[in-house]
């Protein structure tokens, strides 16, 4: 590897520099801390940020047993190794709807020179970060607490969300283009680092895709094929240190409504938890690994076969924390059912469609709101929260 850790190789082998400067603001690095982030110096967390002591209460502490699969078989055509790789899945999803991976082939620079960068971003004042906030209804743009939609319940977090379409269509400069309407062209850079984690996100998410299909017997290229030409959600998130970490989540209890989501966790602070049983879990940073989590899409695509991953996120008195997050969901026009392998296997086994009720919906996704998951399924728009 480079000595210089913002430089790697593309993979013609030429080298790139991956450095990103951000546009500096001439205002005091003391008085950006108060208005970058409104989380920040507060002795002790507004109302609103506040969740019921059931909601927040603590794990006994156990580290989630998670597989740790190596998708590179599947990037190699290795037929033996898919197939080791698909019984670690099969038993993971079957059961709480997470896994790791390794052997993803990503870059390394480009995943810390992506981190970095919304480390920088996160940064920024507050005005600079709010030329690209979250319209009413809309997925994309920066946030903090998701305050643009609730007033209970908030997370103790900010995000920054913005869409991603296959780049061998008219998606292949879709990340820079936001960037610059967004936030302006000095933030061109950032947004070519972006574009490029994004688009070999996707190509991990497929490879991913391959292992699940022969997980469920349905081949390789079933769900490769239906996800290629999708349009996914890339999500930077930031979890400032907090006063009252005991009284608050960084993100509340929920399912993520994509089918898949690759989640990248910077350093080694832990803070992602998944509900196993009864007792929130912990899934602890493993280096070079990515975190792969079940949705409610790829749930109804496996005819409930697999579940999806109830997860939440928790925050730190004194650490900070960062994740970025790819939600793979299909293209918006795609109609979401089961191959018709899986339909026949339920035929003989004469199993019922599984369904939740919208009475169900709110009791596992409280932070979308009063139309919970069904309402995902009709629009076909990203609208959860990670």
């Amino acid at each position: 590897m480079p000595e210089n850790p913002h430089h790697g190789s593309d993979r013609l082998g030429k080298e790139v520099d991956r450095r990103v400067v951000l546009p500096v603001s001439p205002a005091d690095d003391k008085d950006n801390a108060a208005a970058v982030n409104n989380l920040w110096g507060q002795l002790k967390i507004p109302d609103p940020f506040v969740w019921s002591h059931a909601e927040t209460l603590a794990s006994a502490g156990r580290e989630l047993d998670a597989p740790v699969v190596d998708v590179g078989a599947a990037m190699r055509g290795d037929c033996a190794g898919i197939r080791r790789a698909a019984e670690q899945v099969s038993g993971a999803c079957s059961s709480h709807g997470l896994f790791q991976v390794t052997g993803h082939g990503l870059d390394p620079t480009l995943a810390r020179a992506a981190l970095d960068g919304a480390a920088d971003f996160f940064r920024l004042p507050l005005a600079t970060k709010q030329r690209a906030s979250r319209a009413p209804g809309n997925v994309t743009g920066y946030t903090v607490a998701h305050a643009d939609r609730f007033t209970a319940n908030l997370p103790w977090k900010e995000t920054f969300s913005f869409g991603h379409r296959d780049r061998r269509t008219s998606g292949s400069h879709v990340v820079v283009d936001y960037f610059t309407s967004t936030l302006g062209s000095d933030f061109k850079p950032l947004g070519v680092v972006y574009q490029d984690y994004c688009n070999a996100m996707k190509e991990v998410s497929l490879a991913i895709m391959e292992v699940i299909g022969v997980s469920l017997g349905v081949g390789r290229s079933y769900y490769r094929d239906f996800f290629a030409d999708g349009s996914s959600i890339m999500r930077c998130n930031y979890y400032p240190p907090c006063p009252e970490p005991e009284r608050t989540l960084g993100t509340g209890p929920h399912c993520d409504p994509s089918a898949l989501t690759v989640l990248l966790q910077d350093g080694d602070v832990d803070g992602l938890q998944v509900l196993v049983d009864g007792e929130w879990r912990t899934v602890r940073p493993r280096p070079g690994a990515l975190v792969v989590s079940i949705g409610d899409t790829f749930m109804a695509l496996s005819n409930g076969r697999y579940r999806s991953c109830l997860h939440r996120a928790v925050v730190h008195r004194e650490r900070e924390r960062r994740s970025l997050a790819f939600f793979l969901c299909p293209r918006e026009d795609r109609v979401v059912r089961p191959p018709p392998r899986l339909l026949a296997v339920a035929a003989r086994e004469q199993e019922q469609p599984r369904r939740l009720t919208q009475e169900q919906d709110q009791d596992v996704f409280p932070e979308l709101g009063p139309k919970g998951r069904n309402h995902f399924m009709e629009r076909r728009k990203f609208t959860g929260i990670s």
